[in-house]
């Protein structure tokens, strides 16, 4: 990123969205972008609270004031730790379509959330409010689990050749540009393996067909990491036969990395429409940070 853009984080206070704007605030004083503080107060349960005590009451007012409050200590904290200016925005509607109007209209270069939370930011990351904002956003969206201690440093790339691909390996080039291992991942299988077996096909076939799939990927890693202008030295090909979900977890874990970014989407048409299966698995799944790039590059 570049003091040109913007990042919006989205809060409710809780701790786990408090990582997630501490993390926003690190990456801000890194590269010189923008930062807005978020809060949305959801529409709904307000109208419900004007049911209970009738409009116009006094606790509406102070639940605005309060707020309003919070949001400035938070600006305040991260001023005084991070060396950070944050803007702060408080609204009242619809929690996603609120981030996505107000990432619209500050032309954000990445929304991030915290993984959990209370209240509508639970919902947003973990049901299907996260979902619809991934499907609906062309914007990164960095989902934070971890408390930030230092900047990111060891980063999965998972890889599945897709139009998404060659942006993921931008975006973490943006996100950590000072990382010391830069893993690109690609998860491979033998098509039809199984009704290769059932069909009495012999195991040194399927073997070499085992062998030509693993040749291939390595071939198209290197490829897209030559074509997105990484050297030799700064990148680390992995390449691994098996589900994609349960071994992006699995080397996360082995490599220590601190963040993992992916794709939103899969190869698959059905994929195509929703959030793909894989970022599903790790989004749910995972325990390091996920960057997820939400723009193709054909």
């Amino acid at each position: 990123m570049t003091p040109r853009d913007h990042i919006v984080a989205a809060t409710d206070f809780s701790a786990p969205a408090r990582h997630a704007v501490d993390r926003a605030a690190r990456l801000a004083h890194e590269t010189g972008a923008a930062l807005t503080l978020m809060h949305v107060l959801p529409g709904g349960a307000l109208q419900e609270l004007r049911q209970w005590l009738g409009a116009g009451h006094a606790m509406e007012q102070q639940l605005h004031d309060s707020t309003r409050q919070q949001l400035r200590q938070l600006a305040d904290e991260l001023k005084a730790t991070r060396q950070v200016t944050a803007q702060t925005v408080h609204s009242i509607g619809s929690v996603l379509d609120d981030i996505l109007v107000e990432a619209s209209v500050l032309d954000a270069a990445l929304v991030v959330l915290g993984a959990r939370g209370a209240g509508f930011m639970r919902r947003m990351v973990l049901g299907s409010t996260s979902e619809r904002l991934l499907r609906r956003t062309t914007r990164p969206v960095l989902v934070v689990r971890q408390t930030p201690h230092a900047p990111y440093r060891r980063v999965l790339v998972a890889l599945d050749f897709s139009p998404w691909s060659a942006q993921a390996i931008r975006l973490a080039r943006r996100m950590a540009p000072h990382a010391r291992l830069l893993l690109l991942l690609h998860v491979y299988q033998v098509p039809f393996e199984e009704k290769l077996q059932f069909a009495g096909v012999d195991t040194a076939t399927i073997d070499h067909y085992r062998q030509q799939a693993r040749t291939e990927a390595t071939r198209r890693v290197h490829a897209l990491a030559a074509a997105s202008g990484l050297k030799p030295g700064h990148w680390e090909p992995c390449i691994v036969e098996g589900d994609a979900s349960q071994r992006i977890l699995e080397h996360e874990q082995d490599k220590d990395c601190d963040l993992v970014v992916l794709g939103k989407h899969g190869q698959s048409a059905a994929e195509d429409l929703l959030l793909g299966s894989v970022s599903k698995h790790v989004l749910a799944e995972g325990s390091t940070d996920v960057l997820v790039s939400t723009a193709r590059v054909a």
